[in-house]
């Protein structure tokens, strides 16, 4: 399997949650103590384990080989599309919710010093 890294690095914890091998990042802890990962030919447990394009992580349990690659100029292309388009739909979503937003708060008379 090919795993196409857009940043600098992953953590090893991050990537487990993103192809979906844990639930939740709460989860990458014990799955790495109960499972044997191996990084570039060596033994790997720690969660935090900064990834980067070229390395590979095999997982015998599993019988799955993951090889960490670093995008073409097409795929940065593209994922700069994409990331833009979430960004639009973001903004038009936090306008439609602003706009209508119901009042729940009962209007209140003005408060003067001195009158009760």
């Amino acid at each position: 399997m090919d795993y196409i890294l857009f940043d600098e690095f992953i953590t090893l914890g991050k990537l487990l949650k993103e192809i979906d091998i844990i639930s939740s990042g709460g989860a990458a802890k014990a799955f790495l103590a109960e499972n044997t990962v191996i990084l570039n030919d060596e033994h790997e447990n720690r969660r935090g384990k900064k990834l980067y394009p070229t390395d590979v992580l095999i997982f015998p349990e599993l019988g799955m080989e993951i090889h960490i690659e670093a995008p073409s100029e097409e795929e940065k292309a593209e994922h700069a599309e994409e990331l833009e388009e979430k960004k639009r739909v973001k903004e038009i979503v936090a306008k439609m919710n602003k706009e209508n937003k119901k009042v729940t708060k009962k209007p209140t008379k003005p408060r003067f010093p001195g009158m009760r």
